[in-house]
């Protein structure tokens, strides 16, 4: 059995075909164990840590961080042995006729033969699997394309290598690490550029930090968002000179950025179009007094049970949404074709504002939770979206959405369903305005809701009783706990 095992790149679910290598966890020549991260992958979806197949040495790494590979693409390789002593390399001297030796069986054995072409390895994507199928991503025939580099400043182009006269020495591959050693402290890749990822950069360049004059604390020694950070708290406030009066205004590509859509941007893109352009959308609006409800949160604040607890108004817009769908449970489903799905449990989404973008992971069966279950599944799914580490299946499944448009001090909003939910809410601002309250005029603490829907689906009568009953519970939640429940 060979020693050497090449990693490819996994599938990562929910049909991703491709993934950018964010960063490299290991570098050539580390020992790594079972299971251990070893690369960042930017799918269109989130960020995730892949492990390691196999414990042993890293031999080579195939691609470079920033570049776009497809599924099952090799992208590491790793010798499972290493305790067996060196891999014997080929022998290039040439026989007195001038043909190549034949190789010894040691040589061979230490080496992974490459299939016939046309031929994969049985179990991995477009391989047999067990029974006779083919092992391919569902509604993907099998990749036979090459992986893709996004073009980095300061690269140098490949230049082509002339094949070697017949009797000419064949030269032992080299193998070039990724990320070569910190020199004086600094982080540096293999063409000299700083190691850093791409929120890094982006953080630096709205901060006006330079990277290159960093000393990295990260692993390999990249540059992380502390250092950068620190370096802008520090940093010296450079007075620009002014611009001559007499200098004319550039409108070229000096003063224009342009950036690449992929990842979670370009996946939002798609969807959103998709939607807006397939399910009829029919947006209605509710202005509502949620003076009680504010009440009622500070009371349920006050309890000892609950003071470790994170309590939020939009606790109170999802119980709402939750029992509403009860009451309403054809809002709670998905257009078919032929026919409609209505689903008897509620994965509840809440769209999130990330660094790559906007992401919509869930609380899968939200409806059987209780208040308190509830409030702490939302504090764990916004803590994970802030951080980076919302995996595919947390955004997968959603069967209605709300938008907390609010925390951006926007009264409401038309808000696109995600494709495959027939509902999604907007949840504005709770701000306090004049409201007639028993006859008077008085200050209360008023939002406006914002409910689109897929018209096939929920028409205007069933829209407007759902959003009503929405309203109703945030306008007393005492009183309509006692009335649905």
């Amino acid at each position: 059995m060979s020693r050497i095992k090449t990693f490819n790149l996994p599938d990562l679910g929910e049909g991703l075909t491709e993934g950018e290598i964010l960063a490299w966890l290991v570098k050539v020549g580390d020992t790594i164990e079972l299971n251990q991260p070893i690369v960042e992958v930017e799918t269109a979806k989130a960020a995730v840590e892949i492990p390691a197949k196999w414990a042993g040495q890293v031999q080579a790494i195939h691609h470079p961080e920033g570049t776009t590979v497809e599924v099952g693409t090799p992208i590491i390789a790793i010798d499972t042995d290493p305790g067996a002593g060196p891999l014997e390399a080929p022998s290039t001297t040439a026989t007195p006729s001038g043909d190549l030796p034949t190789p010894s069986a040691a040589s061979l054995a230490a080496v992974e033969v490459a299939p016939a072409e046309g031929m994969i390895e049985p179990g991995l994507i477009g391989g047999a699997a067990p029974g006779g199928r083919t092992a391919v991503l569902v509604g993907y025939g099998p990749r036979t394309t090459a992986a893709k580099r996004r073009p980095r400043k300061g690269a140098v182009p490949a230049q082509a290598v002339a094949a070697p006269a017949p009797t000419a020495p064949t030269p032992p591959p080299v193998v070039t690490p990724v990320a070569a050693p910190a020199q004086n402290g600094r982080a540096a890749t293999a063409t000299g550029g700083v190691l850093a990822k791409p929120p890094v950069r982006k953080l630096a360049k709205d901060l006006g930090v330079d990277l290159g004059t960093l000393t990295g604390s990260g692993p390999l020694g990249s540059i992380t968002r502390e250092d950068v950070q620190q370096a802008a708290s520090g940093a010296s406030v450079v007075v620009a000179e002014p611009i001559a009066a007499t200098t004319a205004p550039s409108f070229g590509a000096d003063r224009e950025q342009r950036i690449p859509v992929k990842g979670v941007r370009k996946l939002t893109a798609e969807n959103m179009s998709r939607s807006a352009f397939t399910a009829p959308h029919v947006t209605e609006f509710l202005t509502v007094d949620v003076t009680r409800a504010m009440k009622a949160l500070d009371r349920l604040r006050g309890r000892r049970e609950w003071r470790d607890v994170r309590v939020s108004p939009l606790l109170l817009v999802a119980k709402a949404v939750l029992l509403a769908v009860q009451r309403h449970p054809m809002v709670n489903s998905t257009w078919a074709g032929d026919e409609i799905v209505v689903k008897e449990y509620v994965n509840l989404g809440i769209a999130a504002a990330t660094e790559r973008g906007l992401i919509v992971p869930n609380v899968k069966d939200a409806g059987r939770l209780s208040l308190r279950e509830l409030a702490d599944a939302l504090t764990d799914l916004v803590q994970t979206a802030k951080s980076g580490r919302t995996s595919p299946a947390a955004m997968s499944g959603g069967t209605l959405t709300i938008t907390n448009v609010g925390v951006f001090g926007v009264d409401t909003g038309t808000p696109i369903l995600p494709p495959g939910e027939s509902a999604i809410l907007a949840f504005g601002a709770v701000r306090e305005m004049p409201w007639v309250h028993k006859g008077k005029v008085k200050v209360r603490q008023v939002t406006t809701l914002g409910l689109s829907f897929d018209h096939r689906i929920i028409d205007g009568e069933l829209g407007s009783k759902f959003l009503r009953d929405v309203g109703d519970f945030l306008t007393d939640p005492e009183a309509a706990l006692l009335a649905w429940t």
